[in-house]
């Protein structure tokens, strides 16, 4: 499963980056793979392991002062066949490729 969440907390000011740090070195500390980007982070895992790390972030988040979250989440959850971030990313690149021929 392939899950895109983002955080945003409200009543911060307008930077995030000092709550977001502290979500994403617990995504480390959790060990599953994970990509952070611009607007969010894409997160390998079972379902219950991610939620469970969505969880934890709320409440690290909220132990930092923060009493309203908004979080929009994103989930690629696909059985027919395993499918990881670099899988979908080469897909499309080997598509463009071919397109070129």
């Amino acid at each position: 499963m392939i899950v895109e969440v983002s955080f945003v907390p409200i009543g911060s000011g307008t930077s995030l980056s000092k709550y977001i740090s502290e979500v994403i070195k617990n995504i480390e500390k959790s060990g599953l793979k994970y990509q952070l980007t611009p607007m969010g982070t894409i997160i390998e895992g079972d379902w219950e392991d991610i939620s469970a790390l969505i969880d934890e972030s709320h409440k690290l988040i909220f132990q930092m002062g923060i009493e309203r979250i908004i979080t929009n989440i994103k989930i690629d959850y696909r059985i027919d066949k395993k499918s990881s971030m670099e899988d979908k990313i080469n897909s499309v690149k080997k598509k463009m490729v071919e397109a070129d021929v």
